[in-house]
């Protein structure tokens, strides 16, 4: 956007400015304002406001070797940064020279790189001038203000910037040192049609964080598309700023010269709107460090708290009794001036004392609040209980009147030890009277104590040897699998989830794995019979297991000659059990005794879909019906992995003989021994260790050891041209094409899509269908991750006929081709596997 300077400004600025040079009054020094073509400004020199106040250099953070054109103040010595030129690339060349070009643009280069800071191409004949103001513009001789810097602020603004949405939005720093873009940005928004209705929103990505209504600002367009920070207003003093820290906080200051030190007379709130803490912690807004754990509770992961602000997850030091015995009881621990967000279960209670009842007998409580006039009920007295987490607790300040009293359930221990909040601030404030409970547990408490102290150790001694032969008993037999029964395990199971999701528990429930004996197993394969075998994968043989009432299961036995082991088997038990999905196969137990290590799944009858896909008979029984119901669940399943899940998972190695069958032809996906879990905000990872089945990995994965949920997108879109193809990926030597991607590319280039589907299929009405599929798989195997689209995007294609979908871009590997054909030439032959075993690759090539 072009500066909305007048031309008589413009042509005052050049008759005083022009000359290059102009005299400070305050100090007498003769300095240079401006910048003329064939003039070049390098990391030894400076240009200085008319005014002595701003100044334009070359900057290098502290402990940094980077080097960044920067504005700053001359006579401030702290934090005096206010605009950053390249802030999302440092030139490390201490040669770097910021001229204009003989287009008359602005450019910063060094011996390597020439980055271009303006893009006018106005010719020769513009100048570059520092204003009083600190703003650094780029002008012709015909007055007019081609370009300047108050409309791309960074983290700053001054007087007279404007601010807006985009690219004119105020970004944080990365950190102290890095002044690329951060977390944080703030942008005004509208909320209505009015003034009052204009609002300053400040987001942590996309989330919002904290907000505050527009004062002290003009609003230069109707639809708020920008703001601006008028001169001369009144919170103004001769520096004055609003800057946003890399914590998120936004500030307005002033510079205190008798203090040397900025002075903040607004800062935003550290909990935010929305108290960015995590689970089981409570966000103090005085505190310097905001997030911290309740009583009674400690950090999920200290390495987690020490990364600044990311959710904080708390865990119970001590888990609650629940108990029966009223000396055992859990106890309340009282708090105030506690404000939430959530919303909490309502009862009409009539007293506090039934509602404190109401929460101590019912096991899934965790707290409770009692409201003589909650909020919007003036009228009515309130009961409101927590059932499973705690989130968006918010501590008040002492002088604040609208938060409430807050009874928090611990056990016993936790209220004696009265544990202070993590970050080592004071606990919230209980209010008067609220120790008797605590008093009354620590009586009890003690003369239990007495009461066992002798017999204690004996006692001790007791258990232990117990725990110790108990689990030597269960390790050396474990459960009957040939007496499992499937039916009351799947109700079990499906009572368990949803209880879990009635308590709200889920993240903390334990998974229950069934430990089988070796002997049980053997006796369900009959001794592992070639008769029972299924298959065999990289794993080991699959056999099928006959239960007592007649019931079938899939055991699935690691081989001592596969490259796999137990880590794979740990990690597939692990993440299998905390799955629960119609397209995910279903793990009912294990058995690992001695060296046998054996995961037992519900049996699915058709196999694995290489079984069909890949058959020329077999192929035929897969319709396009079923076809389109194979790829819609596989696409379900992904989704429910990569979003949905209690966990962020990424397969990385989805194939057709991972893709299970059940009686009805519904898809499960199968074999997590390569999944990776991720956590928080991970959106990729990279690893040396590249594992996988080669004709399925994303180039970024296979050559690179990359990975992301956009791995499994291009995994699914070669099982989705397979399916619809009815071919192989690799091994496909029909053309001259070096797979299947570069046969469907060149169909597709040449509109011949409808080339690619089976020949077999006799049931597609219309080639508008299946060209859609493959569109969509040619989506998902684009060489560049970020072009593909992520499983939701996928899901909603699928579902939805009227959606125009994009048209592709090149898939992966295509480059490959050229590499190979002198090879292919040689022997033409096609490569044909003699076993019905697929390999996944361990290490990289």
């Amino acid at each position: 956007m072009y500066s909305r300077i007048s031309p008589l400004i413009a042509f005052l600025l050049l008759f005083f400015f022009l000359g290059f040079q102009s005299t400070n009054s305050t100090t007498n020094v003769t300095v240079t304002n401006t910048i003329q073509p064939g003039q070049s400004l390098t990391t030894s020199d400076t240009i200085v406001s008319p005014n002595g106040d701003f100044q334009l250099c070359f900057y290098s953070p502290k402990n940094s070797t980077k080097y960044y054109l920067v504005i700053r103040y001359k006579k401030v010595s702290e934090q005096n940064v206010v605009w950053v030129a390249n802030r999302e690339y440092g030139f490390i060349d201490s040669s770097v020279v910021l001229k204009i070009n003989q287009d008359g643009d602005l450019v910063i280069f060094d011996s390597r790189i020439y980055s271009p800071l303006t893009n006018t191409s106005a010719g020769n004949g513009t100048y570059a001038m520092l204003l009083n103001t600190g703003n650094f513009v780029l002008t012709d001789r015909g007055f007019e203000i081609l370009w300047q810097s108050f409309d791309h602020p960074t983290d700053t603004l001054l007087p007279g910037m404007t601010l807006g949405r985009n690219d004119w939005s105020l970004k944080s720093w990365k950190s102290k040192e890095d002044p690329a873009p951060g977390n944080f940005s703030l942008e005004p928004e509208s909320r209505g049609y009015w003034y009052w209705d204009y609002w300053l929103t400040l987001k942590e990505g996309s989330k919002v964080y904290w907000s505050i209504p527009i004062v002290n600002f003009d609003v230069l367009s109707y639809g708020l598309e920008y703001i601006t920070w008028p001169v001369n207003n009144t919170s103004q003093t001769q520096f004055s700023r609003i800057v946003l820290d890399e914590y998120g906080k936004l500030k307005l200051q002033s510079w205190s010269e008798d203090e040397q030190k900025w002075n903040s007379s607004l800062q935003s709130s550290g909990c935010g709107d929305y108290v960015a803490c995590g689970t089981f912690s409570i966000c103090d807004e005085t505190a310097r460090d905001p997030c911290g754990c309740l009583p009674g509770f400690k950090p999920v992961s200290a390495d987690v708290w020490s990364k600044g602000n990311v959710p904080r997850d708390c865990v119970r030091k001590t888990a609650l009794n629940c108990s029966n015995n009223s000396d055992e009881n859990d106890r309340f621990l009282p708090m105030s001036r506690i404000d939430w967000l959530d919303s909490p279960l309502s009862f009409d209670i009539g007293s506090v004392k039934e509602c404190e009842s109401a929460c101590l007998n019912n096991c899934s409580c965790i707290a409770y609040a009692y409201e003589d006039n909650y909020r919007s009920h003036k009228n009515k007295s309130k009961c409101l209980v927590w059932n499973g987490s705690l989130s968006y607790l918010k501590q008040l300040p002492d002088d604040d009147i609208n938060g409430h009293n807050f009874y928090l359930k611990l056990s016993p221990s936790d209220l004696l030890t009265n544990v202070p909040i993590s970050r080592n601030e004071s606990s919230p404030v209980a209010t008067p009277g609220a120790t008797e409970g605590v008093i009354l547990v620590r009586t009890k408490q003690l003369v239990a104590i007495l009461a066992i102290s002798l017999p204690l150790a004996t006692l001790m001694l007791g258990l232990f040897v117990y725990c110790v032969w108990r689990k030597l008993r269960l390790t050396s037999k474990g459960e009957d699998l040939v007496q499992l029964d499937l039916g009351m395990t799947i109700k079990s199971e499906n009572s368990e989830q949803l209880e879990e999701n009635k308590r709200g528990d889920i993240r903390k429930k334990e998974v229950k794995m069934p430990l089988f004996s070796f002997a049980s197993v053997s006796a369900a394969t009959d001794n592992f019979s070639d008769a029972n075998k299924l298959g065999e994968g990289g794993f080991g043989p699959v056999y099928k297991g006959i239960l007592l009432k007649g019931d079938l299961v899939a055991v699935k036995r690691l081989s001592r000659r596969s490259g796999q082991g137990w880590e794979e088997l740990k990690n597939e038990a692990m993440l299998i059990a905390k799955l629960q999905h119609n397209n995910l196969v279903r793990l009912l137990g294990c058995c690992i005794e001695r060296d046998e290590k054996i995961l037992i799944y519900e049996y699915m009858p058709n196999k694995s879909l290489d079984f069909f896909i890949f058959d020329p008979e077999k192929r035929k029984i897969l319709d396009w019906q079923t076809r389109i119901r194979v790829i819609e669940g596989v696409a379900q399943g992904l989704l429910y992995l990569h979003q949905y899940s209690r966990l962020r998972i990424i397969h990385r190695d989805l194939k057709a003989s991972n893709i299970l069958l059940d009686s009805e032809m519904n898809p499960k996906i199968s074999d997590f021994g390569m999944a990776r879990i991720f956590g928080g905000n991970e959106s990729q990872a990279n690893t040396n260790r590249i594992v996988g089945t080669y004709g399925y990995m994303s180039p970024e994965y296979a050559l690179e050891g990359l990975f992301s949920i956009k791995s499994d997108v291009f995994s699914f879109g070669v099982l989705l041209l397979e399916i619809v193809s009815g071919r192989k990926n690799t091994g496909f030597y029909q053309t001259d094409s070096f797979h299947l991607l570069g046969y469907a590319w060149e169909l597709w280039t040449s509109d011949r899509g409808s080339d690619l589907v089976d020949p077999l299929l006799d049931d597609v009405s219309s080639i508008r269908v299946p060209l859609k599929y493959v569109n969509i798989g040619l989506l998902c195997v684009q060489e560049s991750a970020a072009d593909r689209p992520t499983m939701s995007d996928v899901v909603a294609m699928l579902s939805n006929e009227s959606t125009a979908l994009p048209y592709p871009k090149q898939p992966a590997f295509l480059n490959m081709k050229s590499v190979m054909k002198a090879n292919l030439d040689n022997s033409r032959a096609e490569i044909c596997s003699v076993s019905d075993a697929t390999v996944s690759i361990m290490e990289g090539r």
